[in-house]
């Protein structure tokens, strides 16, 4: 099992003595959440918690993921990083292509590109992008990201992107891995089929393993199974040793853990304060 200490949701200046910390604790690495505005109307439901809400959001700080990760990445040597997990579908492919393979070439690839697609309508409208055919914008994405990481020219025809052939350069020396993050079953599908990995972002043990083993079934079914592939998931289970094994019983490769709530609004804590905390679990559960 790799633990991985999630940052995000806080002030600036917390990142990078976090990240330090995180690191000499033991931690394997840091997960940083997105988000990109607060919109003053919405109708959109949240689909993981309970009552749909995005109240829990308004005005809690979040630095741009890709930012953060570089941010910390330059002050660590060791530490790997995940988006947890950006909203690709309602950004331009080529200019992420270009941040991820900045991040992989100065950080020397210690990130694992954990996205998605957002579930609020309101953030496709702020960003000027089509809701309709979302996911099939999304796959298209994944290949141009995919194309242009090689080195080579690639240019791309889909139904929804085109982009002329070109190249850029410093491509990172190794594939960056691809980690789909939702729970409707297109997502479990799509992770299966194109993914490096899949991301949880919090069941019960049951429905997790339900939804491990679908996407076992499934990488079957397309003839990915040979492959690697991680899965990330939510901490909640992982503050026992019996609840670590477990987890790890079931397939999880990667447990992301926090102490904060975000969803019932609890507020932030002092850096001192969850800095103590996290060396106390990696007392506890990472350094045994």
């Amino acid at each position: 099992m790799r633990f991985s200490y999630q940052v995000g949701m806080c002030e600036a200046e917390h990142y990078v003595p976090l990240a330090r910390a995180a690191e000499a604790a033991g931690y394997d690495g840091v997960a940083i959440p997105d988000s990109i505005c607060y919109p003053q109307e919405a109708s959109s439901k949240y689909p993981y918690n309970k009552d749909g809400s995005r109240e829990f959001l308004e005005s809690v700080p979040f630095v741009e993921s890709l930012i953060a990760v570089s941010h910390m990445a330059a002050v660590t040597e060791k530490l790997r990083f995940a988006t947890f997990v950006y909203k690709l579908a309602v950004r331009q492919a080529a200019v992420v292509a270009k941040q991820v393979q900045s991040i992989q070439v100065l950080s020397g690839n210690r990130f694992d590109f954990g996205i998605g697609i957002s579930p609020w309508e309101e953030d496709f409208a702020v960003c000027g992008v089509p809701w309709e055919k979302r996911g099939k914008r999304f796959d298209e994405q994944i290949d141009i990201l995919r194309g242009l990481e090689g080195g080579d020219f690639f240019g791309y025809d889909g139904e929804l992107i085109s982009m002329p052939a070109n190249k850029m350069c410093p491509a990172p020396s190794a594939p960056t891995p691809l980690l789909i993050g939702g729970h409707a079953d297109v997502a479990l599908q799509r992770a299966a089929r194109v993914g490096d990995g899949w991301m949880c972002a919090g069941a019960s043990m049951e429905d997790l393993r339900g939804y491990i083993g679908r996407i076992n079934a499934l990488r079957e079914e397309y003839g990915t199974a040979d492959r690697p592939f991680k899965v990330y998931t939510t901490g909640q289970d992982a503050f026992t040793k019996e609840g670590i094994e477990q987890l790890e019983s079931i397939g999880v490769t990667d447990v992301i853990i926090g102490f904060r709530n975000v969803y019932e609004m609890e507020p932030d804590k002092p850096l001192e304060e969850k800095i103590a905390m996290l060396n106390w679990y990696a007392g506890e559960f990472i350094n045994q």
